[in-house]
């Protein structure tokens, strides 16, 4: 069965949160729905998989919240499940920049449709900048684009600190997979002088479903963070698998390493892993592996 992959969030004040969790997560279990969903005191955000019926559920649940009315998804599809577990996470931020008092309730930059995207990147005028992490960025991004080399969300601060001047860099266009970053990463920048800040609306994955592969700034492939590991034009699946110890992709390049080891490590955390995981990660592949004999 092909299953609908819902990937979906929504800046706006909910300081009841914490007291949906019980129900969400028990509409979800009862439609066999897997994934992760984050609530705040800043919004929602998540991503879900599950069959149409079970997503359309979910989707009227949340939007039988007046606040949830307008919520908007992106929609990809996929052949095998690509979360194993369900999750209904109560937290401080639904993306983590450290920094509450930043607030894309309060203000955001301006959105540009996908269509308008490579006029506004071909600007001479303008620093194109992703917001996401470096392992991200690795595997593919914008022709053109800074790299803020950040290993979180919360190291962003810092970059734009040390590397932007609201009165050098008078245009600013930022983009991230979903868009959900850039709305942060965007109140951040007005906050702190910038005048004119751009985001991509939908962010990355909505670019690639909509602008034709033959008109596209698009260079590589963009990592999701689920099973399917990175998404192509059309949103198809990538080429890339994922180290189940850091949760980096993984090239065939990347497994020609001596540092690759199939289901415990690769070149990205080889020199960092203590021996006790990869021990355990070792244990975990033999088991799978046993697992995978026994089902035939």
């Amino acid at each position: 069965m092909t299953l609908v992959v819902a990937a979906l969030y929504k800046f706006v004040k909910l300081q009841d949160f914490a007291e949906k969790q019980h129900s969400l997560l028990s509409l979800c279990q009862a439609h066999d729905v897997k994934g992760t969903i984050l609530l705040a005191p800043e919004g929602i955000n998540g991503t879900i998989a599950g069959s149409r019926q079970a997503i359309d559920s979910v989707l009227w649940f949340l939007r039988s919240d007046y606040r949830l009315a307008d919520l908007v998804y992106k929609e990809s599809y996929a052949d095998n499940a690509p979360f194993e577990r369900l999750k209904v996470r109560l937290k401080k931020e639904i993306v983590t920049m450290g920094l509450p008092e930043v607030d894309p309730n309060e203000q955001v930059g301006t959105y540009v449709n996908p269509k308008d995207w490579n006029a506004l990147i071909c600007d001479p005028e303008v620093t194109v900048i992703d917001t996401r992490n470096d392992y991200e960025v690795s595997i593919g991004t914008f022709k053109g684009a800074q790299n803020p080399h950040t290993e979180s969300f919360r190291d962003f601060p810092d970059y734009v600190h040390n590397h932007l001047n609201p009165q050098k860099h008078k245009k600013i266009a930022l983009f991230c997979t979903g868009g959900i970053r850039c709305e942060k990463a965007s109140s951040l920048m007005l906050s702190q002088g910038f005048q004119e800040v751009y985001h991509l609306k939908g962010g990355i994955l909505k670019y690639l479903e909509e602008v034709p592969e033959s008109e596209s700034f698009w260079d590589g492939e963009c990592f999701v963070f689920d099973q399917r590991i990175a998404m192509r034009h059309g949103l198809e699946s990538g080429s890339y698998d994922m180290c189940p110890s850091c949760g980096h992709p993984i090239s065939e390049a990347d497994k020609l390493s001596s540092k690759y080891q199939e289901g415990v490590s690769c070149p990205s955390c080889f020199d960092i892993l203590s021996e006790d995981k990869k021990a355990r990660q070792q244990e975990k592949k033999r088991q799978s592996d046993l697992a995978r004999k026994r089902n035939g």
